[in-house]
């Protein structure tokens, strides 16, 4: 009976599978409609940030070994075990002379371990740093992607929207060419519009997919993914938010890469520390009860130090550990200087951005408008050629265009801002 049964619970098994990947995949698919979704789902599956953090866990794990002292050693002596040549050799501690017992314990000199212990928590600061780094680089990368893809997806919604009235305008060229009131050049004029909007629908197109592709490779997820439609663009902040002289501050105390550099700096100065008190000894201490027979009758106590005599070894280590510590500040202000530097590029670039979108959208745009119509009606009673009317449909295209890309390219320096805070603006 249990074998009429195996078949049917196989088939039910493999039928909740393919649900649930069916269901897997449906909820990926719904990915992109918003950025905050991508920066989730990245969070917890870009393989790249997850080997980050499990490296700072790792960092961290290394603080209590650091500061611990080494394991004790136990020593046994058999000793005389002929016992003056009475007896055959013996491994018995009872029948031999004697058997020295002797537990060791090596000390470090003193504040050895708590500088250790203090150098492997920076360590541990530095690699989550690092890591913070690592999810504000790789979330900038998609932040830029995704405002690349919108710019795309916007794109060709433009494209479309003006090949719909292209169309229309070549349905008039056409009535008015029948009617004998326009050359047939005004059609094939349209004509040759709509296929080079085409030719450019099939370029933007490719760069969506293209686009989507290098997004995936962000998410960890196939490249050929699908993704729903960007919904909208972020806002950007109010201005009174980007005052480059608070955000310099901003950058000073929370950038990851100066975290990071900051704690290296830190675990050069302790480091520093425990070479220069390496001059002085470590200590090995003992204790050892001796038996005898099946009694233990003597104690003894022992204590061992290291001398410090290879004073020329020592010299250059402590000039190596001067040198690290040089080496970390100047690394820092190197940083400092890079990241500053980009952003007070960023914020022009931001500035210059959102002026541009400003013009378009409120003297640009309305101006190319007003000559469309202005052409159009003319066309349609005589008063100018479809030259004239392509040119003023062209002008619309192209003030359309720079407003698309002006509020791109804001969301790009956003992104940029926001990866040398590292932190949402």
């Amino acid at each position: 009976m249990s074998t009429s049964i195996k078949p049917p619970t196989r088939w039910l098994w493999a039928l909740l599978l393919g649900a649930s990947s069916l269901a897997a995949q449906a909820g990926d698919a719904g990915l992109g409609g918003s950025l905050e979704s991508l920066l989730d789902y990245a969070r917890t599956r870009n393989p790249e940030y997850a080997a980050m953090r499990h490296e700072a866990e790792a960092a961290a794990e290394r603080v209590e070994p650091a500061g611990a002292l080494p394991d004790p050693k136990l020593r046994t002596e058999l000793r005389d075990i002929t016992r003056m040549g009475e007896q055959n050799p013996s491994l018995a501690p009872a029948r031999v002379g004697s058997t020295r017992y002797l537990v060791m314990q090596d000390v470090p000199w003193l504040g050895k371990r708590e500088l250790k212990r203090e150098i492997a928590e920076l360590d541990a600061r530095g690699a989550a740093g690092r890591a913070s780094g690592t999810w504000a680089e790789l979330a900038a990368r998609i932040k830029a992607a995704y405002s690349q893809l919108q710019y795309v997806h916007r794109n060709e919604q433009l494209t479309r929207e003006l090949l719909d009235l292209v169309t229309r305008l070549e349905k008039i060229a056409q009535v008015r060419y029948a009617g004998g009131l326009a050359p047939q050049q005004d059609v094939i004029r349209a004509q040759v519009e709509q296929t080079g909007m085409k030719s450019e629908l099939v370029a933007l197109e490719n760069e969506r997919r293209q686009l989507q592709t290098r997004l995936n490779t962000l998410l960890a997820r196939p490249g050929t993914s699908p993704f729903a439609a960007p919904e909208h663009l972020r806002p950007l902040p109010a201005p009174a938010q980007l005052d480059l002289a608070l955000l310099e501050e901003r950058v000073r105390s929370r950038n990851p890469q100066l975290f990071a550099e900051e704690a290296r700096i830190r675990s050069a100065e302790k480091n520093r520390e425990l070479t220069y008190k390496n001059r002085y000894p470590d200590f090995t201490l003992g204790v050892s009860p001796i038996q005898y027979q099946g009694s233990v009758k003597e104690w003894e106590l022992m204590v061992e130090l290291n001398l410090p005599l290879q004073q020329g070894s020592r010299r250059a280590q402590e000039r190596e550990s001067e040198a690290m510590l040089l080496a970390a500040r100047a690394r820092r202000d190197a940083t400092t200087n890079q990241v500053l530097g980009e952003l007070a590029e960023n914020l022009s670039g931001l500035e210059a951005a959102r002026r541009t979108e400003a013009l378009a959208s409120t003297s640009l745009l309305p101006q190319s408008e007003l000559t469309f119509k202005a052409a159009l009606a003319g066309y349609e009673t005589g008063k100018v050629d479809f030259a004239t009317l392509l040119d003023a449909q062209r002008q619309i295209r192209q003030a359309r265009q720079n407003q698309i890309k002006a509020q791109a390219e804001a969301q790009l320096r956003l992104a940029d801002i926001e990866r040398i805070l590292g932190e949402d603006l």
